[in-house]
């Protein structure tokens, strides 16, 4: 009797602990958007989202660091997203184990707690000096491939270990090919946690500023044209997490500085709210 009520009372004290935590974090985070929102939703309009900063035009505004910014995903993800997908299969359904999977493994867990300063280091001496690239976006993208690869190979992993077995078995007994089984099989069932995968990866370019800021650079300049487009990525050009890290170090600017801040929560809800619907537009389990 006594057991049972001291089980009793030390599973109320753990609820309580979980929602204590919950709470925490529910607080912290409402905390956090308040904030900001006060500090910086007064700087946020059609200009400053439309235009430029410049001197001569008394203009303040970041459609350049936009721009960059969307070129700078758009380049990262094209090159990692199959590298990392591909890297994934391979470990998940070709490979045997042994030493070859345990280094490329522990490679992957190792890159993923490296430091970003070090990879921005790595990033212009190699990419920028010794490719000859310099500071420009693709410098900027090709150092972010090295970041968000292990997330989204280990993160694909995870996601097609959670496909049954018995899918597997089923389709190879059918007379499917082992990557036939793989494309119509394997992939579709585990699309859902890819994606989140491939967003937490574009959650982390957005973010970024201390590689960026050894690679890309921080000019904020907008194509005259749509043909300027192209050579742009050849350029530099610093994405919003970039130009916020310069207004409110450098210019001393806070009101830009927070305003950029609010348009960056909107990109991450926006981004969290696609997430999840289009995992549960492809989620094959939860229909069936």
């Amino acid at each position: 009797m006594n057991k049972n009520i001291s089980r009793k009372i030390s599973d109320i004290c753990l609820y309580i602990l979980i929602y204590l935590c919950a709470t925490l974090s529910v607080v912290l985070l409402a905390g956090i958007i308040v904030y900001v929102l006060m500090k910086g939703i007064n700087s946020v309009n059609l200009s400053f989202l439309t235009s430029v900063t410049s001197v001569l035009k008394g203009t303040v505004g970041i459609a350049g660091n936009i721009v960059n910014t969307l070129l700078i995903i758009i380049l990262t993800m094209i090159i990692a997203t199959p590298i990392g997908v591909g890297a994934a299969i391979y470990l998940n359904e070709y490979a045997k184990p042994g030493k070859l999977v345990s280094l490329i493994e522990f490679a992957t867990e190792t890159l993923s707690g490296i430091p970003s300063i070090i990879f921005g280091l790595f990033g212009m001496m190699f990419f920028g000096q010794t490719l000859g690239f310099g500071y420009s976006l693709i410098t900027g993208a090709l150092t972010l491939i090295l970041m968000v690869l292990p997330l989204i190979t280990r993160n694909t992993q995870e996601a097609l270990k959670t496909v049954p077995d018995s899918y597997r078995h089923g389709a190879i007994g059918l007379g499917a090919g082992k990557w036939y089984m793989i494309r119509t099989i394997l992939l579709p069932s585990s699309m859902p946690g890819i994606i989140t995968g491939v967003i937490l990866a574009i959650g982390r370019i957005v973010g970024e500023s201390a590689a960026l800021l050894f690679t890309a650079g921080s000019a904020k300049t907008l194509p005259k044209t749509l043909a300027g487009f192209f050579p742009k990525i050849f350029q530099s050009g610093g994405t919003m997490t970039v130009q916020l890290y310069l207004s409110a170090t450098s210019e001393g600017d806070f009101d830009t500085a927070f305003g950029i801040a609010v348009v960056l929560l909107i990109l991450v809800f926006a981004i969290n709210l696609g997430t999840k619907k289009l995992a549960a537009k492809f989620d094959v389990t939860r229909k069936q």
